[in-house]
């Protein structure tokens, strides 16, 4: 059977024409470009609609631009091994019937500066990237000043209205990180206690992950957020991870004792009387 380009040179032929123009494609040709073209064009929109997802998530999660594995210094075991479980946990989102099938909640704990907030950054980061996540990242004690507030009726500021939006959000993010989980207190009074365990629980029932992270060991967070809250920890897969290296933190009292030489040297001497 002839091709249509055939046909068209017979056509020319008998019209006169002796051939068909150089620049001639066929339908076939055409559509399969066009069609090329079109996947391009569409392609596109989907990525420039994909990252301007994702910004829109990073600018509602509040967390540090720089806590990324990138800057996250490996020097110490505890971190080597840290960086193992966040790897494992980012890679078990591929997986839609693990992400399904229940709550997971890290409990990241140890001393202060150790890299807990930024490991916890990181893994927020790239499920941001890589699944579209959403993330909210929050210090336990902010929210519990902000509920605070919320009491106070007579107040102009709609901070109720404020931290409405706010603990609905807890509620439906689909990670939650809270960080400084009972910093410098021994224990949440009972409302705070009975507030955050309705919080972990809730998420639990819908299957939202969470991470924790506090300077208590395990036994004194038991006491410090309460056992109806410590009770709701248990529902979860649960996996904790602890932080014993050296601080990442920069000095700010010298390592050796200035020298008497150094003191005298100075000019000025705060609280002189004369």
């Amino acid at each position: 059977m002839n091709s249509i380009k055939d046909r068209i040179q017979q056509l020319g032929k008998a019209l006169g024409r002796q051939h068909i123009p150089d620049n001639y494609t066929d339908y076939a040709s055409l559509k399969m470009e066009y069609e090329a073209l079109a996947n391009r064009d569409v392609k596109q929109l989907q990525k420039e609609s994909k990252k301007q997802r994702i910004q829109e998530i990073q600018g509602r999660s509040d967390l540090n631009s720089k806590w990324t594995f990138a800057n996250l210094v490996e020097d110490s075991q505890d971190v080597i091994e840290a960086v193992s479980y966040a790897r494992s946990f980012i890679a078990a989102h591929e997986d839609l019937s693990w992400r399904k099938s229940g709550a997971h909640m890290m409990i990241f704990y140890g001393d202060y500066g150790r890299g807990k907030s930024h490991t916890a950054g990181a893994i927020a980061h790239e499920l941001i990237e890589k699944f579209e996540i959403s993330v909210l990242y929050r210090q336990l004690s902010s929210l519990l000043d902000m509920r605070l507030f919320s009491y106070d009726f007579g107040a102009n500021d709609n901070a109720g209205q404020k931290y409405r939006e706010i603990n609905q959000e807890l509620l439906d993010v689909d990670l939650l990180i809270l960080d400084e989980v009972c910093v410098n207190e021994t224990i949440l009074k009972k409302n705070a206690q009975s507030w955050l365990g309705n919080v972990l629980r809730q998420r639990l029932a819908n299957h939202k992950n969470c991470i924790l992270i506090t300077n208590h060991n395990l036994v004194e967070l038991e006491n410090a957020i309460g056992r109806y809250c410590f009770e709701s920890i248990k529902e979860y897969d649960t996996y904790k991870v602890k932080f014993s290296g050296p601080s990442r933190r920069k000095e700010i009292i010298p390592t050796q004792p200035e020298s008497q030489a150094v003191r005298k040297t100075s000019g000025y001497q705060p609280n002189q009387v004369k």
